[in-house]
């Protein structure tokens, strides 16, 4: 299998910064980084001297694991960028936010992106009024995403957006607690995106 099945925590520490890939739990204090905030394995707490090549490999990783993609899914995505006009790095974050996965996840109806693609997957979701399964799925601007009616009771969702207010929305986005909705308003800019993401060592290390 292609798909990470391991624990998420695991990957937090080896990436050496909190990737807030278990929604609510990374915001207690039950965080595997907060309490043990060093990489995984016999010789984690030891000091290693990182090439320029580590360090770009080691961004592409990061990036990869938060917004949850396989290398090959990662590599297309990549790819898609580099063809559009404009910088290749702020292109490929872009597109990274814009997945639908991401979307339902920054609009508050999911507490991680891991949760958001399994409810996209099941149905869950319509972008402007159409059912859309497809977690890649890529929103525009004006676009209207909701829960679907059958969807709403759903007391994960409830509690996610009850959540809101802690991680915030996105300018890029509004919400409609009232009508579990959501619009587009603007495609992420590179300030929109706060991550902290280096994604020249990306395209470096793609350029090699």
């Amino acid at each position: 299998m292609s798909r990470y099945t391991g624990s998420v925590c695991r990957q937090c520490r080896r990436e050496n910064i909190k990737l807030f890939l278990k929604g609510d739990r990374c915001f207690s204090d039950k965080c595997s980084f907060d309490r043990r905030g060093y990489p995984p394995g016999e010789h984690g707490q030891k000091r290693v001297k990182v090439s320029d090549y580590g360090l770009q490999l080691r961004e592409k990783q990061k990036v990869r694991r938060i917004y949850g993609l396989s290398e090959k899914q990662f590599r297309i995505t990549f790819k898609r960028a580099d063809r559009q006009k404009g910088i290749t790095g702020t292109n490929l974050l872009s597109l990274l936010e814009t997945r639908l996965d991401n979307t339902v996840f920054r609009m508050g109806f999911v507490n991680s992106r891991n949760q958001g693609r399994h409810l996209v997957q099941h149905g869950h979701f319509t972008v402007n009024g159409k059912k859309v399964d497809i977690p890649s799925f890529h929103v525009k601007k004006g676009d209207i995403v909701a829960l679907r009616e059958k969807s709403k009771k759903i007391q994960a969702i409830s509690d996610s957006l009850d959540a809101i207010v802690r991680r915030g929305i996105p300018q890029w986005l509004e919400i409609d607690k009232e009508k579990f909705q959501g619009e587009v308003v603007n495609i992420p800019a590179r300030e929109d995106i706060t991550l902290p993401i280096q994604e020249q060592l990306i395209v470096e290390l793609y350029s090699k």
